[in-house]
């Protein structure tokens, strides 16, 4: 058990850490959020005349429910292990850890451990972009294999006098594209792709009559990816054509079929 009384913790950290017994641990919840709002909890344990400080795996387990991979990259584990040697924190086994004695400044210790448990949280930021960068050029490369014109990330006003970036314009002799591609890493970043997605093609549907149909609005889903759900996928296609990038002959016929 913790030796130490949490009446000397709470006047170190302040009232915006709470504490209570949990087992062989003092929990101490922190005013530190992960980026999905989860509250950053530290746990204290002391043996003989060492307390160790850790979050028991809890960051790094946060991290790999917020993608559908359980791999990190060699850029995210460098991130990870940067976050360590700046706040001289230990990883082991998953857990962020460190030591301190009880003459030691434990607040100190303790906030340190909370704010680098938070700077690793952040690599989950890297999540949203890796995959949709990865899925952007298979499609640039694909739309050049079947010789079709295209430029990127063009932006294009809507009626509410908003830019919109899209993925993929697209030209041939007998129709033009507006593509969006819809992939990411990070299951909580789902909802907000597709709603996003949703509220470009309303804003930009005037562009339909102004080209006299001879546009086709596509919505192209990274299906690879075991992430989205049909609710998902009947948001977008009552505005847009779907395509799945598990049949990406689909999108040759979308984008060339005579209007």
């Amino acid at each position: 058990m913790l030796a130490l009384p949490y009446d000397t913790i709470s006047q170190q950290l302040g009232e915006l850490f709470t504490g209570t017994q949990v087992g062989e641990y003092l929990r101490v919840r922190t005013p530190y959020l992960y980026p999905d709002g989860d509250v950053i909890d530290i746990f204290c344990q002391q043996q003989d005349d060492v307390i160790t400080l850790t979050d028991l795996g809890e960051t790094l387990g946060w991290l790999n429910m917020q993608t559908v991979s359980q791999k990190r990259s060699p850029k995210q584990q460098r991130l990870i292990d940067d976050v360590c040697l700046t706040y001289g924190i230990e990883l082991y086994q998953g857990m962020l850890m460190s030591r301190v004695k009880p003459v030691d400044n434990l607040a100190y210790a303790l906030n340190h451990l909370a704010q680098a448990a938070l700077r690793v949280s952040d690599v989950w930021f890297t999540f949203r972009n890796s995959t949709y960068e990865s899925i952007k050029e298979e499609v640039a490369e694909f739309l050049d294999e079947y010789h079709i014109p295209f430029q990127i990330e063009e932006k294009l006003a809507g009626r509410s006098g908003l830019n919109w970036k899209i993925d993929f314009h697209t030209c041939t002799p007998k129709k033009s594209a507006l593509i969006y591609v819809l992939s990411t890493g990070s299951r909580s970043s789902v909802q907000s792709l597709v709603n996003q997605t949703v509220s470009a093609w309303h804003d930009l549907s005037h562009l339909k009559i102004s080209h006299h149909h001879a546009l086709e609005f596509v919505t192209l889903f990274d299906d690879t990816l075991d992430i989205w759900k049909e609710e998902h996928f009947h948001l977008v296609e009552s505005l847009s054509t779907l395509i799945r990038w598990s049949t990406p002959e689909n999108l040759v016929d979308i984008l060339k079929e005579a209007v």
